[in-house]
């Protein structure tokens, strides 16, 4: 698969590349070990186990990430692997989405919040490996530290005519779109 940027949204291309055999590929079942066979679900390759049916589809994972703001400057990290993200993380298997933010903000930045609304939701199509889909909060400081952990080794607020290369486009759909209705403001802007 590849994938274009057509305006704010993202068109998915399907090519005859089969994402099955790179990403999450299982070869036999993980019920009843049989070796698993490839079949056309709709419009997708699937696989599927001849002997008890059980079907692997390739679901993305959910992630969170906190908007923090502060004298009109986002909070930022600087990631291990490269670029600038709004710090953020993958829920676990028993997590609520809530609780996952507050845990993944704390490791990243030192720092706790509180979760208020949330402000967006995206599909996250930047790496074809690894689908997620993301959920932005807005947080506010309870207490804590900055520094930076977890996945980050640098972390600090930024002006929105000033940031920072950031690795994730939707990251910057994030920034744009909250510009936009207003519920962020450039530096003397109001």
């Amino acid at each position: 698969m590849c994938f274009e940027r057509s305006s704010s949204s993202i068109v998915v291309k399907t090519e005859e590349l089969d994402l099955q055999s790179k990403v999450m590929a299982y070869k036999f079942c993980p019920h009843c070990a049989r070796e698993l066979k490839r079949f056309l679900d709709e419009d997708r390759h699937r696989l599927r186990c001849p002997a008890c049916g059980w079907v692997h589809y390739m679901n993305p994972t959910v992630g969170v990430a906190v908007v923090l703001i502060d004298k009109e400057r986002i909070l930022l990290g600087k990631r291990r692997d490269g670029g600038w993200c709004i710090p953020c993380g993958h829920v676990e298997w028993d997590e609520h989405v809530q609780d996952a933010a507050v845990r993944e903000f704390k490791e990243e930045t030192g720092l706790r919040v509180r979760i208020d609304e949330i402000v967006a939701v995206h599909s996250n199509f930047h790496d074809s490996e690894h689908h997620t889909v993301g959920i932005w909060f807005r947080g506010e400081k309870i207490d804590g530290r900055l520094t930076a952990g977890g996945d980050l080794e640098q972390v600090g607020f930024y002006s929105y005519d000033q940031l920072p290369d950031l690795k994730f486009p939707t990251d910057q759909d994030v920034i744009q779109q909250l510009l936009s209705t207003g519920k962020i403001t450039r530096m003397g802007s109001e």
